[in-house]
């Protein structure tokens, strides 16, 4: 009982875990959706802080946001709906794994501000996303770890169309925001905001402190200065940012501020003041601007001009590259100066447009997207244009998720219905796949001989027909099979009495055909009549290196040939004296067994061996033999449901003799031995089988 507990509480903890990594991968993922150009922004950022902006071509961190937020998103939903364990938990772990000693490097040296992890939708700092990320990289090794334990909410026959799906769902979905602006916006400047009052701080508040740092270059060298220490003009200005020095109360916004190029002046209070419509130009650097839509910037302009509203071509751009915008697209209108980074937030275009009235933001356009000359058909107060556009940001994510959801609610009723459906069909038509030797039961009480490295080809052929003998007359309430060293399948098969005895191999190989001296394939034990493997026995494991990984595959090749595998798991000593062998016999049938499909795993044969007691004289109790059989039987309830457990056979394999063999297989989950060296005495094989004529 005690086991079973601990079993259920790493389930649950497994799958908590898991449902906590897709809430936030999907949330995470989603955000940069929205925003893939702010994602860019803020790789830029880290590239600038650690140096390595030249190391990468200009559409990487592009490119990189995008990739970033589709891993994310996706691995998120494969988690939620538990498929692609292997690939989703890995790659989950994988990226905690990175993401957790990068982000204390940035919380011990802050280049950046804060990560970005979640956007601009959720701001951490950066010792908040160490500790959030520490959190996650648990649960990632939890989920890593236990991912047999995941529960899987799609088949496997349509987890491929929930994982295409997603993955395109979300490129799309970025591709769409790049292109116009984020569906959803997050920052201070969204559509409706008032600049005025998101730059305004309460009274007797005390503001944060910030400090301006210049990047300036001079002789190709680039160098950071402050106002203290900036240089003569002999260095050329790049770029500057905002680093902050004393926590205090921070504005939404705290760095809007307007120099005209011009004259020199601060128009900042001037122009938020102004109760007629203004046009923002947002070019954060005019060397990058897009000069394809041209045209129609200049004849919003031409429109601003001749309906008396003011128009700024806001930049932080040097006045060289001002000139040379100038001269390219024969801009007229006045250029102010602003900081970069405020002109990114703005607007996630460059260019792009904003509209605002005293202040108050009414509308905002891509480059993508401008209004042309049919739209501006007279005063904006006249015009849909001149009102504040409508945003509702509820209806926005029941449009997004609508456009994923109900999609994916079709594929899942194909599953449900169809699939699902479907397998049901196959499982009560090859429900007695597991004992091919008769059909009038669903779960069969199964005594299995494994003669091992034992009799010549002729003591064998004599063995064989001597049990055939003792059978013969005998009504047995129980399957009989023996499993022979390979040289004796093609001359025992025909000898014995397929209706009383099956016949199989106690190995085969791992690969189908090719160049493996000495091996024996699947195909080739089929091919002598055999109808069953015994595979994952202790001493395959123990004195050949069988791994899990290369049982797996056996049991795959066994399965294609029509082999009924009999799959053998336990324990050692040492694990069993340390309570460990629950985990041992899970992690045995995860390894191998857990990736089959439940039509597959219904035609396996479970062999328990507690390898302590194999050719020692020790013997489980039956208490013991049953305890651990009901653990099997349970994991086989959570991986493929009670009906397939049911069916299941699970054979005890350990010094099974006839003294003792009747108590041991009147356990309700116990449905008969895997017989060792009593297999070779028809006396004392027999004395087993009869102890479920008893």
């Amino acid at each position: 009982m005690k086991n079973n507990r601990i079993h259920i509480a790493k389930h649950i903890w497994v799958n908590l875990c898991r449902f906590l990594l897709a809430g936030l991968f999907i949330f995470s993922g989603f955000v940069k959706a929205v925003d893939p150009l702010g994602t860019q922004y803020k790789i830029e950022d880290y590239l600038s802080a650690f140096g390595m902006t030249d190391w990468f071509p200009a559409f990487f961190p592009l490119l990189f946001s995008v990739i970033l937020s589709t891993l994310e998103f996706s691995v998120g939903v494969l988690l939620f709906f538990g498929v692609r364990k292997r690939a989703s938990t890995t790659l989950a772990f994988l990226m905690m794994l990175v993401m957790t000693p990068l982000t204390l490097y940035l919380a011990v040296t802050n280049p950046v501000s804060d990560c970005g992890c979640f956007g601009d939708a959720w701001v951490l700092t950066n010792w908040q996303t160490f500790w959030k990320n520490v959190v996650l990289l648990v649960a990632a090794a939890s989920v890593f770890a236990g991912r047999a334990r995941i529960i899987r909410f799609v088949t496997a026959q349509t987890e491929w169309l929930v994982s295409l799906y997603t993955v395109l769902y979300i490129l799309v979905f970025s591709s769409y925001c790049i292109r116009n602006l984020p569906v959803i916006d997050f920052r201070p400047y969204k559509i409706g905001k008032s600049i005025t009052e998101g730059m305004s701080i309460p009274p007797g508040a005390k503001p944060s402190v910030f400090e301006t740092r210049f990047i300036l270059e001079k002789n190709g060298e680039r160098k950071e200065f402050t106002l203290e220490n900036y240089p003569d003009s002999t260095w050329t200005f790049i770029d500057s940012r905002s680093i902050l020095k004393e926590k205090g109360y921070e504005p939404a916004i705290h760095d809007f501020s307007m120099q005209e190029l011009a004259s020199g002046n601060d128009i900042t209070d001037e122009v938020l003041q102004d109760s007629n419509y203004t046009f923002f130009l947002v070019a954060h650097r005019m060397e990058e601007a897009d000069d394809s839509n041209i045209d129609l910037i200049n004849e919003l302009y031409d429109y601003s001009k001749e309906y008396g509203y003011k128009f700024y071509c806001l930049t932080s751009s040097e006045e060289k590259q001002i000139d040379v915008w100038r001269d390219q697209t024969g801009a007229e209108y006045p250029f102010c100066l602003m900081d970069n980074i405020t002109l990114k937030t703005m607007i996630r275009s460059n260019p792009g447009v904003i509209l605002i009235k005293n202040g108050v933001i009414l509308n905002k356009w891509s480059d993508n997207n401008l209004p042309d000359e049919y739209e501006l058909t007279g005063p904006l107060d006249t015009l849909e244009l001149g009102k504040q556009k409508v945003e509702n940001d509820k209806r926005t994510m029941q449009l997004i998720f609508g456009w994923y959801i109900l999609p994916l609610l079709l594929v899942l009723g194909l599953d449900i219905l169809i699939i699902r459906r479907s397998e049901r069909k196959r499982k009560n038509r090859n429900k007695n796949l597991i004992n091919p030797l008769t059909n009038n039961k669903m779960r069969k009480n199964i005594v299995a001989g494994n003669w091992k490295m034992n009799k010549t080809l002729q003591e064998g052929i004599a063995l064989a027909k001597e049990l055939n003998e003792a059978l013969a007359a005998e009504k047995q309430n129980c399957d009989v099979v023996i499993c022979t060293p390979f040289i004796h399948l093609a001359s025992v098969t025909p000898i014995v009495d397929a209706a009383k005895i099956g016949v199989g191999a106690e190995n085969c190989a791992d690969k189908e055909s090719g160049a493996y001296t000495g091996e024996v394939s699947a195909s080739m034990v089929a091919s002598t009549g055999a109808q069953y493997v015994i595979l994952g026995h202790s001493e395959r494991r123990a004195y050949y290196g069988e791994t899990p990984a290369i049982l797996k595959d056996k049991v795959q090749l066994a399965l294609a040939n029509g082999l009924t595998p009999i799959f053998c798991i336990g324990e050692v000593l040492e694990e069993r004296e340390a309570n460990k062998q629950n985990e041992v016999v899970y992690a045995q049938l995860a390894g191998s067994l857990f990736d089959l499909s439940a039509e597959d795993f219904s035609k396996i044969v479970l062999a328990y061996e507690p390898v302590w007691a194999i050719g020692t004289g020790k013997t489980a109790t039956a208490e013991q033999a049953q305890e651990i059989h009901a653990y099997i039987r349970s994991t086989i309830v959570e991986k493929y449901g009670k009906e397939v457990a049911d069916n299941t056979s699970i054979l005890y394999g350990g010094s099974c003799k006839p003294s003792n063999a009747k108590e041991l297989f009147a356990n309700p989950d116990v449905d008969g031995g895997l017989i060792g060296g009593a297999a070779l005495s028809v006396a004392d094989f027999k004395g087993i089988i009869d102890a479920f004529n008893a």
